[in-house]
């Protein structure tokens, strides 16, 4: 059954490649009737557009902010949305009245995801082994990015309200507690 949230809400979360972060707020969308909306596939959409992979758009955006900026206002005209789930990596930072939710995973648990799953886009990760440099490349390029930005660490734990750690957790457990946890945060 379906619950539904009656107040106004935003949720956002964000965490690491390969951490479960869209499927749980695809899950959470679905579970409390919320509309979701997802940078990660807007990066994907513009890295096809440009017909380059997801690394070759971070390596541009090391470059340039402009395809940071492009992502983030689509982030910014959420700020007077209610209702939705958004993941996005630094998406707290622009919707500060949001709850904020961690999904962090161990890196080699999240290559095997990744690498598992063939995404077309991240057509770099020819092996188990390069998909984690590719992870761990991505995230020092984002990380960087965001500092140099907007003076921000997204692996602060201190920016989120809800940290969950999904490395050992199957995609039914993932989807399970963080439910569990958002409906305790929201009473």
């Amino acid at each position: 059954m379906k619950k539904k949230i009656r107040k106004n809400i935003q949720i956002v979360i964000s965490g690491m490649p390969g951490s479960g972060k869209s499927t749980i707020a695809e899950h959470l969308a679905k579970k409390f009737k919320l509309k979701h909306y997802s940078v990660g596939d807007f990066m994907r959409k513009l890295a096809r557009k440009q017909h380059i992979s997801l690394l070759e758009l971070s390596r541009k955006a090391e470059k340039s902010p402009k395809t940071d900026y492009e992502l983030d206002n689509m982030t910014k005209k959420l700020r007077k949305k209610k209702n939705f789930v958004l993941d996005s990596r630094i998406g707290w930072h622009f919707l500060p009245k949001a709850i904020k939710i961690f999904v962090k995973v161990d890196v080699k648990e999240a290559a095997k995801r990744i690498f598992k799953e063939k995404r077309g886009i991240e057509k770099e990760n020819l092996s188990y082994t390069k998909t984690m440099e590719n992870i761990k490349r991505r995230i020092r390029s984002e990380r960087m990015r965001y500092r140099k930005y907007y003076g921000i660490d997204v692996e602060d734990l201190s920016n989120y309200d809800i940290i969950i750690d999904t490395s050992d957790l199957s995609i039914n457990q993932m989807r399970i507690l963080a439910e569990k946890t958002l409906s305790f945060f929201l009473m």
